[in-house]
């Protein structure tokens, strides 16, 4: 697979290494002549020097039927500049972009990157994700690693038996999708009322596990 990576810092070096290592063909786009050389001389691929969202270069023929692009620098405008041109370039690509920032997430994807990728949102769902991992079971990723299924056990302490799901509080990015009570399946509704005890599936954003574990008194 052939791939576009605009930026050979260290994120794009060790991206371009990890894919050549994997039998890909990654091409390494980079401003800095000395970043350049260094790379060509490491990892013995194609190396342009120059900017990563001209046209001019990105029109070279060697980047016929590339795969995907990737651009990694540290600016955000430049990442989105990048994947934008790479889309209209190469059609059939799917396009990456590094998020310095992750209020930009948001932007990224209205502006047509198809997968934006902040490292700081990355971070802090698998901080999370490990803090709660003694009372929570995760079962599967969903949307690119930013949701998931997982399970976990009503405990003992729990106090809101009486209370219907509807009115706990629980995030609107949060949906309970099965209860096995003693053994017994089913799937609740919004007037369900949760015991001591209970094994429930839900899907939720990572974000929200933790606020989640709070209700239930997990944590």
């Amino acid at each position: 697979m052939k791939i576009v990576i605009v930026g050979g810092g260290k994120v794009g070096f060790y991206l371009a290494k990890t894919l050549l290592e994997n039998g890909h063909d990654p091409f390494i786009i980079e401003v800095d002549r000395d970043r350049c050389a260094m790379i060509s001389n490491q990892l013995d691929i194609p190396v342009f020097c120059g900017d990563g969202s001209s046209v001019d270069l990105l029109q070279n023929s060697l980047f016929d039927d590339i795969s995907a692009f990737a651009a990694v620098t540290g600016l955000d405008e430049v990442n989105l500049v990048a994947c934008q041109l790479g889309k209209k370039l190469f059609r059939s690509c799917k396009t990456v972009a590094r998020v310095n920032d992750p209020k930009n997430v948001s932007v990224m994807y209205k502006l047509g990157v198809d997968i934006p990728i902040s490292t700081t949102d990355n971070i802090s769902r698998l901080l999370e994700r490990e803090i709660d991992s003694s009372r929570v079971k995760h079962l599967m990723s969903l949307g690119r690693g930013e949701a998931s299924i997982n399970q976990l056990v009503i405990p003992d302490t729990y106090q809101w038996g009486s209370v219907p799901i509807q009115e706990l509080g629980l995030p609107e990015e949060a949906i309970i999708v099965s209860v096995t009570r003693q053994g017994e399946f089913f799937i609740p509704n919004g007037n369900t009322r949760l015991h001591r005890q209970d094994e429930i599936i839900l899907i939720s954003r990572d974000s929200a596990v933790h606020q989640i574990c709070t209700i239930f008194g997990l944590v």
